[in-house]
């Protein structure tokens, strides 16, 4: 039974169509990716799934029933917008946000310590909010939202912010969260953490579903027609007629050939005029491609006065 469930949405703000015919479905233990260009409706459809705004048409379920406010108990929300109490100290700030959820103060005391430690803020919860670095601030709201222990965690730009090593360390939570069979929900412009972390994925543009499903099985459905080279010598195999693209950065290559079968053919052309490789790979697309392509298509196609279909 899917923990979310959105049924043919749709939502509109005065003339513009933020949310056209949206459908999806979040299951149980999956990690899954809301993505689409700035504009296309992201925010609203998660404002939408947990009762900020109401659709116009369609339906929200929750935990396989009607929406309704009383399950929002079971959802964690981190919005893209911080939300912090300036003047107030990271825990008593932190205690007084799981009282909201429904904790009582000393179960919501010993949670926020426990998840300040497993966060390394332990130093910040003495300090107050404007005494904190953005990155901190992202880690006392991702704390925030966990603490009443949600079946649903729904983030908005969660890497916001955070350097490397903290988002490394955001990561890592969040597997180990899918791992105890929470649904994840997150939208963001990290495209790789997406690829590392996500079970399936939907893109939308222009308020519209373009493209959806588990990640093998969107990235089946894209030629290996790509080639990633690390080489010294000439590259004058990069203006071989089978190559597509291709862009050389100092000795490193990414190559798009006009079909998987022809990258023997280009290796062997290189080789022949002296080029020396440390690798030359067929690789599938990365998820950045996807989403460029798919973003570039659409555009075009709505351009050409052609429909897009949810």
């Amino acid at each position: 039974m899917p923990i979310v469930e959105l049924q043919n949405i749709r939502k509109v703000y005065d003339t513009k169509v933020a949310v056209e015919g949206l459908s999806l479905a979040i299951e149980p233990g999956t990690m899954f990716g809301l993505l689409g260009p700035n504009g296309s409706g992201k925010t609203s459809t998660i404002r939408m799934m947990i009762g900020m705004t109401v659709p116009d048409s369609g339906s929200v379920r929750l935990f396989g029933q009607p929406f309704q406010r009383s399950l929002l108990g079971r959802v964690g929300y981190l919005p893209e917008e911080r939300g912090l109490y300036k003047k107030m100290k990271v825990l008593d700030q932190l205690v007084f946000l799981g009282q909201l959820h429904g904790l009582d103060e000393t179960t919501a005391r010993k949670r926020a310590l426990g998840w300040c430690e497993r966060m390394e803020i332990v130093e910040a919860i003495g300090k107050k909010t404007e005494e904190l670095s953005k990155g901190m601030q992202q880690k006392i709201q991702f704390i925030a939202a966990l603490l009443h222990e949600p079946e649903l965690i729904i983030m908005d730009e969660p890497f916001s912010g955070l350097d490397p090593v903290n988002a490394e360390l955001l990561m890592r939570t969040l597997i180990e969260l899918r791992s105890d069979g929470k649904a994840v929900l997150f939208s963001t412009h990290r495209m790789d953490q997406v690829e590392k972390l996500c079970d399936a994925i939907a893109i939308i543009y222009r308020g519209r579903l373009v493209l959806s499903g588990s990640m093998r099985e969107v990235k089946g459905r894209y030629t290996r027609n790509r080639v990633q080279a690390v080489f010294t010598g000439s590259d004058a195999f990069l203006r071989h007629p089978s190559v597509l693209q291709a862009n050389n950065y100092a000795g490193v290559a990414e190559i798009t050939l006009t079909a998987s079968e022809q990258a023997q053919e280009v290796l062997a052309a290189a080789i022949a005029n002296g080029t020396q490789f440390q690798r030359f790979e067929v690789i599938e697309p990365t998820l950045e491609d996807i989403f460029i392509e798919t973003v570039k298509a659409t555009a075009e196609y709505a351009e050409d006065g052609g429909r897009v279909d949810a």
